[in-house]
């Protein structure tokens, strides 16, 4: 697994055989000394575009430079794709959950697309939710395979979700590819959709279970705010 820390001090260690201080090499690559400071200390890491230049500040390859971190062969791969701009290459689940924190969010929803087109596992998506945009979220969601969600993991993800994932979800609820028990864990973040919900009750796609436990979040948060 990429060790940024090892990364920044193997950044470090060659700005320092080099004779330069932090707001040198910052001056050369256009950034802050915080910045470097970051890098360095594995609090950050660098955009793939300032890999290229580190690499260039201290005459080494950049598969050096990225194996500096001790990346897994398919870390490395995706690493070097992205700077090539290259993201079409088979990837593993796993290496993208690794690399996740590191990969700028647009970059990382191209990644996850092909994967999604064959679905995904909802543990993945848990994973992955608190780095991928609104935008890659809804067809990931759309194309997962929700055999394995249960309240834990729907917990986690809800939170993260805007209200088109929110509703991909309450549609799997509705039309029984979820367990309608899960609106237990849903409701307070779909306020908005509880007449849909209403609705689906009296069409028969729900039980009255559903709907009781409607009411009761509604009697909850009046006993709150009184």
């Amino acid at each position: 697994m990429f060790d940024t820390k090892r990364f920044g001090a193997y950044v470090s260690r060659h700005r320092k055989n080099a004779d330069m201080t932090q707001s040198d090499l910052a001056e050369k690559l256009n950034l802050t000394r915080q910045a470097i400071s970051k890098y360095e200390t594995g609090d950050s890491f660098p955009d793939v575009s300032i890999l290229i230049q580190i690499a260039e500040v201290f005459g080494i390859t950049l598969d050096e430079l990225i194996n500096s971190g001790n990346p897994t062969k398919g870390e490395s791969n995706i690493i070097k794709n992205i700077v090539d701009e290259d993201i079409e290459n088979p990837v593993q689940i796993n290496d993208i959950i690794n690399l996740a924190p590191l990969i700028k969010p647009s970059v990382l929803g191209a990644l996850v697309k092909k994967l999604g087109e064959d679905g995904i596992d909802i543990s993945h998506i848990v994973a992955l939710v608190q780095y991928l945009n609104d935008h890659d979220m809804l067809p990931l969601l759309e194309s997962v395979e929700y055999g394995a969600l249960d309240e834990e993991l729907l917990g986690r993800i809800i939170p993260f979700l805007d209200i088109s994932s929110k509703e991909a979800i309450v549609k799997k609820i509705i039309e029984g590819e979820s367990d309608w028990r899960l609106l237990k864990t849903v409701i307070p973040y779909i306020e908005d959709m509880i007449e849909q919900l209403e609705a689906a009750f009296v069409d028969g796609a729900l039980p009255k279970e559903a709907y009781d436990m409607i009411g009761e979040h509604w009697r909850t948060k009046l006993g709150r705010q009184e």
